[in-house]
């Protein structure tokens, strides 16, 4: 099959991959934002996603999505190696024209699972997982996000590990979004710097929203501002 033998089959298929998780980041950082301004609309929301069918199905999408982006991640790394053979170590200096992100994708992949591992067992696990069982984390009802919110974020270890999370998302999207557009052909000396400043803007945004998000998580969990 193209999309498995060939090499631009599978960036194309990364790409795809890519622009689904680049929009369900957008829209998590968006409905984060609900419960700065409302906890208990935030609330609401949780009781929306939680385990009704169709949240389950698009759980499972969003599932298979990040394993189909992660193999073909892997794959190509390996591949890249492998042609490169014995060459990759005769270079000691990094291009100027080449980015550290697109050096050390792999590398802020893993750093990225890492967090996104800790994030499900934070939320995921305690919500979602638990109202499809049938049970409760700690007396906390699985819908009411604001307080898995606050449980996660009173230790001072969660805001650490999500900054330096949202920081390793931020080079891996930013540089991700650019490269997506190259594979499907967008690649043209006028268009791709245009598409590196919208990836960069739009990058940029979602994760300063994320880490101010995270602090006013942290600061309201510790009693230091006001619901």
């Amino acid at each position: 099959m193209w999309l498995t033998n060939s090499s631009i089959g599978r960036k194309l298929v990364m790409a795809i991959t890519g622009v689904c998780l680049v929009l369900f980041v957008t829209f998590h950082c968006l409905m984060n934002a609900v419960a700065i301004f409302s906890p208990k609309s935030y609330n609401a929301v949780c009781e929306f996603l939680g385990a009704n069918w169709y949240a389950l199905v698009a759980s499972m999408g969003l599932a298979f999505l990040f394993i189909i982006h992660i193999f073909y991640a892997v794959w190509l790394t390996l591949q890249n190696r492998k042609a490169r053979g014995a060459d990759r170590y005769a270079v000691t200096a990094t291009p100027k024209q080449v980015e550290w992100s697109s050096q050390n994708m792999l590398v802020l992949g893993v750093v990225i699972f890492a967090f996104l591992v800790l994030h499900l067992i934070q939320f995921w696990a305690r919500m979602q997982l638990m109202e499809i069982v049938g049970c409760e984390y700690n007396g906390i009802h699985p819908a009411d996000g604001a307080s898995f919110l606050n449980l996660a974020f009173g230790c001072w270890v969660t805001p650490v590990a999500y900054i330096i999370g949202f920081v390793a998302l931020w080079f891996h999207m930013n540089h991700g979004f650019w490269s997506m557009c190259q594979s499907i052909g967008w690649d043209n000396g006028i268009w791709i710097n245009r598409l590196k400043c919208i990836g960069c803007w739009w990058t940029s945004i979602i994760i300063v929203l994320f880490i101010i998000e995270a602090v006013v998580f942290t600061l309201r969990a510790n009693g230091l501002c006001f619901n």
